[in-house]
């Protein structure tokens, strides 16, 4: 392993193969309206407070709803910023296997260790290094089709071989082929790094593709958008109660003026709890069922 990280040179898109060489080829590009993860829920008092596009159309959504600029609201940018990014993170956690997007980088020479942008590396689903994608799980004449075919022809050899062995076997010619052949493995290192082996060679250079969820607010679905804006509703609800809950009432001439501080934290509760619910239930994608 090459005792430095190398941070390569990245190729985009669907067809990361087609596009090596191109002008879309760089290790700064980023497609636009990806969430800034490097910001995200990092923000301080001391910071300016900036409002893009798409958080400003959540942040007037928060404001109206809570009544301004009819009744005054205690907020501050500060504070719906923060809403603003919890529902984010919330809404990142569960987002739905198809959002997501392909990059794709070329190797080096006796260097197994690859650094990769935060945003990419914080929601990694999988890397292929070498693997023929467009193949067979197997090829005919090798164990795997062997015993494949032999187990469907009702043979002596596996009389009482349930499929759950079937698939103990292949896991294990899995691994066997990890350790004793070529075949491409990965993994994430510190958060930062994806290793992989077997290490390069300079006469076997290969394109590892690297496929990552990817929250983008330019091509995020309608729906998304409007559960993020009642999250963060929530999330605003629930500050602007504590910030309320301070003083019961408020001394006026006519006897003083009740606030809804308790009102507003019971009924962000209860709505959170709803919106988790719809985010697992209706809007995840559940979990991949195989029959055979």
């Amino acid at each position: 392993m090459a005792d430095t990280a190398v941070k390569p040179r990245i190729s985009w898109g669907p067809l990361v193969s087609e596009q090596s060489g191109t002008s879309r080829r760089s290790d700064t590009f980023k497609p636009e309206g990806l969430i800034d993860y490097t910001t995200l829920n990092r923000k301080y008092f001391a910071n300016d407070i900036e409002f893009n596009q798409f958080y400003r159309s959540i942040k007037d959504f928060c404001m109206a709803r809570l009544g301004y600029p009819v009744i005054r609201v205690e907020l501050e940018d500060f504070q719906i910023m923060t809403a603003i990014d919890e529902s984010i993170s919330k809404l990142d956690f569960h987002a739905p296997d198809w959002c997501t997007s392909v990059i794709g980088f070329d190797t080096s020479a006796n260097c197994n260790l690859y650094e990769l942008p935060e945003y990419i590396m914080n929601n990694v689903r999988y890397v292929a290094y070498k693997k023929d994608l467009l193949s067979v799980p197997f090829a005919n004449g090798s164990l795997e089709s062997d015993m494949f075919i032999r187990y469907f022809q009702d043979n002596f050899i596996f009389s009482d071989f349930s499929m759950s062995e079937f698939y103990i076997l292949q896991m294990w010619l899995k691994q066997t082929r990890k350790i004793l052949g070529r075949e491409g493995s990965f993994k994430i290192m510190n958060g930062k790094y994806i290793w992989v082996s077997p290490t390069p060679t300079a006469n076997d250079n290969q394109t590892v593709i690297v496929e990552y969820k990817s929250l983008n607010t330019n091509t995020l679905h309608h729906a998304f958008i409007n559960w993020l804006q009642r999250y963060s509703l929530c999330v605003c609800k629930e500050i602007l109660g504590q910030i309320r809950s301070k003083y019961d009432v408020l001394p006026s001439p006519d006897g003083g003026a009740r606030l809804n501080g308790a009102a507003l934290i019971q009924e962000s509760q209860k709505e959170k709890e709803d919106l988790i619910r719809e985010l697992v239930e209706e809007i995840e994608e559940p979990p991949l069922w195989s029959t055979y």
